[in-house]
């Protein structure tokens, strides 16, 4: 039996530290379903269809990973896909509290997935999606913040 994780988020963009925290995920289950969620109440910095070719563009040659993109509750989107794990990265304290407290939501809703949280690799603590938004909104160079071999 493959060993599956749901790995969710906006991705708006994906990093070099979402990068990261797919292959770390990798060495601990077959497969990864990178799982891009829609929030109806925000209007995202770049459009669906861009961030399914960034994220394609990043997970090039790598075994074991698929894209999607789903408008639910990641604990029903795990059910539906029959994961019983979620991965989330966390960069520092801050982004630890709070994805310790969906995680407990998300324990609350499905007592059977469970979220297994992995802190980024230090190189990548300071890169954030938020960043390098900011960072093409004044024309900078973003390029050490994105996975090798993307465009955006």
């Amino acid at each position: 039996m493959k060993r599956k994780a749901l790995f969710p988020g906006s991705f708006d963009p994906f990093t070099a530290g979402h990068l990261n925290i797919l292959k770390r995920a990798l060495t601990m289950f077959d497969e990864v379903v990178v799982a891009i969620g829609i929030n109806q109440d925000k209007r995202g910095f770049f459009d669906m269809d861009k961030r399914l070719d960034i994220i394609y563009q990043a997970v090039r040659g790598l075994e074991g990973v698929s894209v999607i993109q789903y408008d639910n509750l990641t604990v029903d989107t795990c059910r539906e896909l029959g994961i019983r794990h979620i991965v989330r990265g966390v960069r520092n304290m801050i982004d630890f509290e709070t994805e310790r407290s969906i995680a407990d939501a998300n324990r609350r809703l499905a007592p059977d997935i469970e979220t297994i949280i992995i802190p980024t690799a230090q190189e990548f603590a300071h890169i954030s999606s938020s960043a390098v938004r900011d960072i093409l909104r004044h024309q900078g160079d973003y390029s050490a913040f994105i996975p090798e071999g993307v465009t955006l």
